[in-house]
């Protein structure tokens, strides 16, 4: 049997939790989804998935003048108008079907 070494992450719960619901789904341990994360690295020579910055930020509401604020409203607004909007349901059914769950 090969010798392993141990691996400590600090993560957060919910991020933990969620992962392991995937992963019991695939049926694999978290410990070896890791394993593999790992040897994609090496095998990549790099993170195995493109990492960037989003195209823009979401909004801190709290940082906004109110003139910013107003804006950003009205942008809201004209998406509802224009039919511009998904429900919660469409939008989890979605993420559901890109993921798999």
């Amino acid at each position: 049997m090969a010798s392993t070494a141990n691996v400590f992450a600090r993560v957060e719960p919910k991020i933990k939790e969620e992962a392991e619901r995937v992963l019991d789904q695939l049926g694999i341990p978290m410990s070896n989804a890791v394993g593999m994360f790992l040897r994609q690295i090496v095998m990549q020579r790099g993170i195995p998935f493109e990492m960037k910055l989003p195209a823009s930020r979401p909004l801190a509401i709290n940082k906004l003048i109110k003139e910013q604020f107003d804006a950003e409203f009205l942008k809201g607004m004209d998406d509802i108008e224009n039919d511009r909007v998904f429900s919660a349901e469409d939008v989890e059914s979605d993420m559901r079907g890109m993921y798999n769950l």
